[in-house]
């Protein structure tokens, strides 16, 4: 006998799509005139609710009981359907659920392919249904409800088990049994409770986007919780990112009533789809008036930042949960690149600082900007724009040389935060490509940024951390990747 092998499980609605796959294949149907509903008085309510209650109840609140029954009664609607005709329609709609997939299920079905694991589409939904849309993922296997026919058309009748809840699960253990898988060494994805005990067989489970039930279930039993349409880590609370749920709060005058922030440019952040948007790093209020502009542009964002940030641990918990990278530079790991490429390439916006860490010294003063080419490198993998945001006055709020802002509503310093838009980048040289990236922050700060400037010595103290007894003339010498400077 061959060796064991193993498995990655999916369910199809709710995991793969955000929605119901069923609606999709129904419209298909009909429009081939397979499925002539309206001529048949009897079926029509049944199978119209079941339509209705999958379009509205199931994308709300997922699978229940009650929902199942007017599925598992749909079946005697293919009563007299062709075969072939329902194959051709099925194909069809296969096609367009494929566009459907949410944008991180592929990089996952692509890496648990990568790891030679078999690919299995484990749905309710009818075989009829989910065999083409299996063979267009590129799946191995599929199971699912099986309909009865004579060899030319349904009959109406289901053929063996509603595959469903712990039916579901005894015909994953039966294919696994008949194939040699190993299911303590496989995966298992789910968004429902009512696959829990499918979830249970597999030494890998994984909720995505759980149901109520489902959510508290991974809790108690360790398990992971994902949502495919986010990075991995998002945190979701009724569908929603905890960006979403705190965008109305992310106003000014709650946020930093101790400054007077200009924005403008803010259309030049793409109201949809990928982008790059970096910012020049003058003080730790940057990343505060980068979120008042994301929250004013609608779009939630993955944002790069250091390790020592995401070290502490309430506040690392919440970036991560928000879809942070964490950014440990002295490990020259291309990890937080690649983290930040996949969520580019699922349509998410990734924001960065080029310059890696707030200027010291004098370099704080320099009109020429200097940055990392981690920006130009992602423009370049990935093609995206890269939106351009010049930041001025942060400083006066919140200095390095200070471990709090500074708070006064008497006296509130200008802050302006300019987006541009996006730079033409030639994808050539990484290092010509930051430099063109530098060049454009640049352009959107204030003339005086542009002009030499000699710096008094108490101004350049003002760039280094509390403490700091240096040369303040020279840019402190310190290990990558901290903000520990030489005493």
């Amino acid at each position: 006998m061959a060796s064991p092998t193993t498995a990655a499980i999916f369910d199809l609605d709710r995991t793969l799509i955000s929605g119901s796959s069923s609606t999709v294949f129904m419209r298909h149907l009909t429009e081939a005139g397979v499925a002539n509903i309206a001529s048949n008085p009897v079926l029509e309510p049944i199978v119209a609710g079941a339509q209705f209650a999958i379009k509205t109840t199931y994308d709300l609140i997922g699978e229940s009981r009650l929902l199942m029954q007017p599925a598992k009664l749909a079946v005697r609607a293919s009563s007299g359907w062709p075969l072939v005709d329902v194959a051709e329609a099925c194909r069809r709609a296969a096609a367009e659920i494929v566009d459907l997939v949410q944008p991180f299920a592929r990089p996952l079905i692509e890496e648990h392919r990568a790891a030679g694991r078999l690919l299995v589409l484990a749905s309710t939904s009818p075989l009829p249904f989910t065999e083409p849309l299996a063979k267009a993922l590129g799946f191995d296997h599929v199971i699912g409800t099986s309909w009865r026919h004579d060899g030319t058309t349904y009959t109406g009748e289901l053929d063996g088990p509603f595959v469903w809840g712990p039916d579901k699960a005894a015909a994953v253990e039966a294919w696994a049994t008949a194939n040699n898988v190993q299911l303590g060494r496989s995966y298992a994805y789910s968004d429902s409770y009512f696959d829990a005990p499918l979830l249970d067989l597999v030494g890998h489970p994984v909720a995505i986007n759980p149901d109520v039930r489902l959510a508290a279930t991974a809790a108690i039993k360790g398990w992971p919780t994902r949502h495919l349409d986010v990075s991995d880590g998002v945190i979701k609370i009724a569908g929603r990112e905890l960006q979403e749920w705190s965008r109305p709060l992310m106003r000014p005058e709650l946020v930093a009533p101790s400054a007077a922030i200009t924005f403008s440019g803010i259309e030049n952040i793409p109201a949809e789809g990928p982008a790059i948007v970096v910012f020049n790093h003058r003080s730790y209020f940057d990343p505060t008036v980068m979120g008042l502009l994301f929250a004013k542009a609608g779009r939630n964002v993955r944002g790069l930042g250091k390790k020592e940030v995401f070290d502490v641990p309430i506040i690392g918990r919440l970036l991560r949960g928000m879809g942070g990278v964490r950014v440990e530079r002295a490990s020259g790991s291309n990890e937080p690149l690649e983290a930040a490429a996949a969520a580019l390439r699922g349509g998410e916006v990734v924001m960065l600082a080029p310059e890696g860490t707030i200027p010291r010294g004098p370099a704080f003063f320099d009109p020429e900007l200097k940055g990392r080419w981690g920006a130009a490198k992602l423009a370049a993998d990935t093609r995206v724009p890269v939106i351009p945001v010049g930041l001025w006055g942060t400083e006066l709020v919140w200095p390095r040389s200070s471990k709090l802002p500074h708070f006064s509503p008497f006296n509130r310093p200008a802050v302006t935060a300019t987006v541009g838009p996006p730079v033409n980048l030639k994808y050539r040289s990484a290092d010509t490509d930051t430099a063109r990236i530098m060049t454009a922050i640049s352009a959107l700060l204030p003339p005086e940024a542009r002009e030499p400037y000699e710096p008094t010595t108490e101004e350049l103290m003002t760039t280094f951390p509390p403490g700091y007894s240096g040369d303040p003339t020279a840019e402190a010498e310190r290990r990558p990747g901290t903000d520990t400077a030489a005493r």
